[in-house]
């Protein structure tokens, strides 16, 4: 049974500088994960007569029981029969649950919101939400959360890590949404690797980015994210967007320039890995495995957000800034990757 959002189940909170916005709790439904490096998702079917726009998310979990969640827009969920399934990107070969992924196959899929290493509440700027229902492809939310253990729960306890999504109902022109960059590959053992993505913003439309989240799993020193801008002399102009260490609290920060992205321009993102492993380690779901993720989050004024929601490439050893068929120039050296 797929729960309703906006209902009764909705509770209204405060009014600030005219805006008044209510709160609604999207929470697991008392989970009980039964293996370690378990990705479960639960949806909630967003009323679609009418516009909504969300405006904060404030985090229900501890890094201590969650390992990451993340808030999807869907047009479909991967499930509408269950109330939960298993979505990670491996399933392990469990043929007797259902599995799936946590939007369905050919429907609407972009992510909204990421949490990680207990990060505090996230508050969008004033006059930016995210819309969903009527007028936006998102007709469901889905939270998909990642047990990377399990010890918590062998005593019988149950989860109901999550996030309480503040909203209105009052019309905003500036809509937000979100580009997740990103990338394959594997890391080498004993190594210091560059995993490298960069995305020409090909659509007429201008951005304007105001948060920035990095996330990696153990590996990860320094991940950075850059506007590029090439001149009429065909010299590239990097624009630090933001750079942090992945392994301290894994929240939107502000971002280093407020200055608009616009067509032409691209967006690039470095994961600086260092490796003491004598194996070598791969792109994947698990502890074991690693990620590189740059999410960039912005807003359009008076437009729909971008229909690029990823940039992603095939990471080391095939992609990297410096390949010539890149047309990359001016690089950031290694110092600049430093924090």
């Amino acid at each position: 049974m797929v729960l309703y959002w906006l209902t009764a189940i909705a509770f209204l909170m405060h009014s600030t500088a005219g805006l008044e916005t209510k709160m609604f709790p999207f929470t697991m439904p008392n989970v009980r994960p039964y293996r370690p490096e378990l990705y479960l998702c639960t949806p909630v079917k967003v009323d679609y007569t009418r516009n909504y726009y969300i405006v904060a998310f404030e985090p229900n979990a501890t890094m201590n029981t969650a390992h990451h969640m993340l808030l999807y827009g869907c047009g479909e969920p991967g499930s509408t029969t269950k109330p939960i399934w298993n979505c990670g990107e491996m399933t392990q070969g469990d043929s007797d649950e259902d599995s799936g992924s946590p939007c369905a196959g050919g429907s609407h899929s972009q992510i909204i919101y990421a949490w990680a290493r207990d990060a505090p509440r996230l508050d969008l700027p004033q006059d930016v939400g995210f819309k969903v229902g009527k007028n936006s492809p998102i007709k469901y939310l889905v939270l998909q959360v990642h047990y990377g253990h399990i010890e918590h729960f062998k005593d019988g306890s149950t989860d109901d890590s999550g996030v309480f999504i503040h909203y209105t109902t009052q019309p905003m022109t500036k809509l937000a949404g979100v580009l997740l960059l990103g990338t394959s590959g594997i890391i080498p053992p004993m190594k210091k690797e560059y995993m490298e993505t960069a995305c020409e913003i090909t659509e007429k439309k201008t951005i304007y980015p105001f948060a920035y989240r990095t996330h990696t799993h153990n590996l990860g020193k320094v991940v950075s994210g850059y506007r590029v801008r090439t001149d009429d002399e065909g010299n590239d102009h990097w624009t630090l967007l933001g750079k942090r260490n992945p392994l301290t609290p894994q929240m939107f920060y502000p971002v280093s320039n407020y200055e608009p992205i616009k067509t032409g321009d691209r967006v690039a993102a470095r994961c600086t890995m260092v490796s003491e492993r004598q194996r070598a380690t791969k792109i994947g779901a698990t502890n074991e495995d690693e990620m590189c993720n740059f999410y960039l989050m912005y807003y359009v004024d008076n437009e729909e957000p971008l229909d690029m929601k990823y940039c992603f490439t095939a990471g080391p050893p095939y992609f990297y800034w410096k390949n010539p068929e890149v047309h990359l120039n001016h690089i950031p050296d290694d110092e600049a990757s430093q924090l």
